[in-house]
């Protein structure tokens, strides 16, 4: 993850926007502005791009996996979350 707040965990509740590239040739996490950007090596089928998004979206925040909620985007590029 880039930015500037990379040691700060946002709170329980927070809503996180995230916007994905799925069959990327690399793995990465960036930031534009509040949006989250992803890019994934897996397809997006059978909920694979979803699963490697909230696995790499936790390793950037520094939270488990299954303390993010997919609220909006399952079969979007643009996504949303919540942290639990």
């Amino acid at each position: 993850m880039t930015g500037d707040n990379e040691t700060e965990k946002p709170a329980a509740g927070t809503i996180i926007e995230v916007r994905v590239t799925p069959n990327a040739s690399r793995e990465q996490v960036t930031r534009d502005g509040a949006r989250f950007v992803i890019r994934v090596t897996a397809p997006p089928e059978d909920g694979k791009a979803n699963k490697a998004v909230t696995r790499l979206l936790a390793k950037a925040l520094g939270v488990a996996p299954s303390r993010l909620t997919l609220l909006r985007g399952a079969t979007g590029r643009d996504k949303q979350f919540r942290l639990d």
